[in-house]
């Protein structure tokens, strides 16, 4: 099997792993800012059950995850299993979700508090002051942990391949098989290139926010 057969091959896994990425943010990015609102609101049961939620999610291993979200229901109810890149896909956006909540957290609680209360003395309500004072501020203070973890999505996106979602390292691995092993070490371009590419448009996003300094 020639250079260019196994390429093509693995491009074929890489659209796997491609759309596990830009879903999981596509549902984890707005998730996490609920979570976000969840864990810091004034209602103390439903504060405590999102940080405990949080808590688990940011504390246990995301292979496990991904294993209790594919068998866990089966087991349990008997109910019968979700599509792999579905349970994949789920497990994912939680996860990723809850690590964002904290960013977003962070951020907001590094606006100093004297542009609410200005905002609130102009007679803006609490949804007004966070999207006319606030929200461009956060953007600048949480793009550089938020780029930490989409590099960071890109590389666990090769747990999915505990449930056999064929993404680019079960491809990869397919070749041991067939006593080639290179195509799985070479799998590694693949995501030194995604991540080239990735952190390339964070440096330019970022730099497109310098005007909100300090």
């Amino acid at each position: 099997m020639s250079f260019w057969d196994v390429t093509f091959s693995l491009i074929k896994g890489l659209g796997t792993t491609g759309r596990l990425f830009f879903l999981t943010l596509l549902f984890a990015l707005p998730l996490g800012l609920l979570i976000c609102m969840a864990s810091t609101t004034r209602f103390a049961p439903l504060r405590w059950l999102t940080k405990t939620v949080v808590w688990i999610v940011r504390g246990s291993p995301l292979m496990l995850q991904i294993l209790i979200v594919y068998y866990g229901p089966g087991l349990l109810f008997g109910w019968p299993l979700l599509p792999r890149f579905t349970a994949a896909l789920v497990t994912f956006a939680l996860n990723y979700a809850c690590y964002f909540s904290e960013i977003y957290r962070g951020g907001i609680q590094s606006i100093p508090r004297g542009q609410y209360e200005a905002g609130q003395v102009l007679g803006l309500t609490r949804t007004q002051v966070f999207f006319k004072i606030t929200l461009l501020q956060l953007i600048k203070r949480i793009v550089p942990p938020m780029g930490n973890e989409f590099i960071t999505l890109v590389k666990d996106t090769a747990l999915a391949r505990v449930i056999m979602v064929y993404e680019v390292i079960w491809i990869g691995e397919s070749y041991i098989k067939k006593g080639m092993m290179w195509p799985l070490f070479y799998t590694a371009v693949f995501y030194l290139i995604a991540n080239g590419v990735l952190t390339i448009v964070l440096n330019k996003f970022e730099k497109k926010l310098d005007y909100f300094r300090g």
